[in-house]
This record gives C-alpha cells, structure tokens and sequence, in this order.
C-alpha cells in the first residue's frame, strides 16, 4: 500500500513558525497535485494550501500571506512553511498526494498553537 509520510509539527506559540515535511509514495512529478489538509476538533477537514505539476499553488484565504507550499520533484517531497502562526492555525495536518485514480494521505501531524 501506498504510504505518505510526514514530518514536522509540534506546539509553538502564537507568531511563531513551523514547518511541514511530506515524502511521497514514489514519484511526484507525474502527480497531478501535493496538497496539505487540516481538520481542528469538532470541524471537517478543510484544503489548507496545493501545488499541482505544473507549479500552480493555492491557498484558502485564511493562510493567505503566512503559508507557503513548495516541492522538490528531487526529493519526491512537498513542504509547507507555516508563519505568522495564530490559534486558529492549532489542527491536525495531512499530507494529500493526489494522481490519476488514486489519493493518498499521511497519518496527520499535529500542529498547536499557544495564544
């Protein structure tokens, strides 16, 4: 079975950074996207930001300015470096690599953030 591991998260206070690591289940160039999730409790599960092949990236409007999506085709790996961090950043984050006919997904990271 495919596997998307993550990295990274942790408790930090509000302002602070962190950063997301994500290897993916082969290769990420023929991927159609690299997406990171977060779902905080009692909330669904919400796009946080994507970067698709051709280098396209997205952003919900709440990150907008603090989160930045990157990838390295080389490392078959994605990141997500998440500044100016509020409390309403706290959630779980998941990894999402998205292909033709297949959609696979990290075990979740959690990210707290101290207000």
């Amino acid at each position: 079975q495919a596997q998307v591991q993550q990295s990274g998260g942790g408790l930090v206070q509000a302002g602070g950074s962190l950063r997301l690591s994500c290897a993916a289940s082969g290769s990420i160039f023929s991927t159609t996207a690299m997406n990171w999730y977060r779902q905080a409790p009692g909330k669904q599960r919400e796009l946080v930001a994507s970067i698709t092949r051709g280098e396209n990236t997205y952003y919900v409007d709440s990150v907008k300015g603090r989160f930045t999506i990157s990838r390295d085709n080389a490392k078959n790996s994605v990141y997500l470096q998440m500044n100016s961090l509020k409390a309403e950043d706290t959630a779980v984050y998941y990894c999402n690599q998205l292909g033709m006919g297949y959609s696979y997904w990290g075990q979740g990271t959690q990210v707290t953030v101290s207000s």
